[in-house]
């Protein structure tokens, strides 16, 4: 989409994402893009609400002061598995925690380095992506209809065997796999 064609919402996204990715670089934080511009960057449909970064549990508090040393503003809401960045009112969630868990930096670290809006950054993989945002479903937030057209985008980067392991214990996961499988999305089991 041309520049003069994305709306201004979507401009302040990839603004915010770029600014968050080169403050948190030159900081020397570890982190890698995650979420739905983790899916655009790997071919898929480009998000529309907020930018995701991953970043290890060990490296929040150091995240949000560099990301306030770069002038970013940081908010810390009452959810304990995350803060948010904004920059120029876009706002970027800082995800420490997922499935429940403190997010390893091995997690982090394995991100490929891909060139994002021509700022080369870390991105988490499509396998890893599709397991969380599969273990993200729940009886709150259950749309396969979103979901679909992910997987379609990124199926021939994705290790099914491994998503079919690291969400085994998700009925949510099992459902949306099964319907995958029906829609001739993905291989069965």
């Amino acid at each position: 989409m041309p520049r003069s064609a994305v709306p201004e919402s979507q401009e302040a996204l990839r603004e915010a994402l770029k600014r968050v990715a080169v403050v948190l670089k030159e900081g020397g934080v570890p982190f890698a893009l995650t979420g739905g511009y983790a899916v655009w960057a790997r071919g898929g449909p480009e998000s529309v609400h907020d930018v995701d970064f991953l970043i290890a549990a060990e490296d929040a508090e150091r995240a949000a002061e560099v990301l306030e040393a770069g002038g970013v503003e940081v908010v810390h809401p009452p959810e304990d598995w995350l803060f948010k960045a904004y920059s120029d009112g876009a706002m970027v969630d800082l995800i420490h925690r997922h499935s429940g868990s403190p997010a390893p930096r091995a997690i982090v670290e394995d991100a490929d380095v891909l060139e994002v809006l021509s700022v080369q950054m870390p991105v988490l993989s499509a396998t890893e992506v599709l397991v969380q945002k599969m273990l993200a479903l729940d009886e709150h937030y259950c749309d396969f209809g979103a979901m679909i057209p992910v997987v379609r985008a990124l199926r021939e980067q994705v290790d099914f065997a491994r998503v079919r392991e690291e969400t085994a214990g998700s009925p949510f996961a099992a459902a949306l796999l099964f319907l995958l499988e029906r829609l001739d999305v993905v291989p069965p089991a």
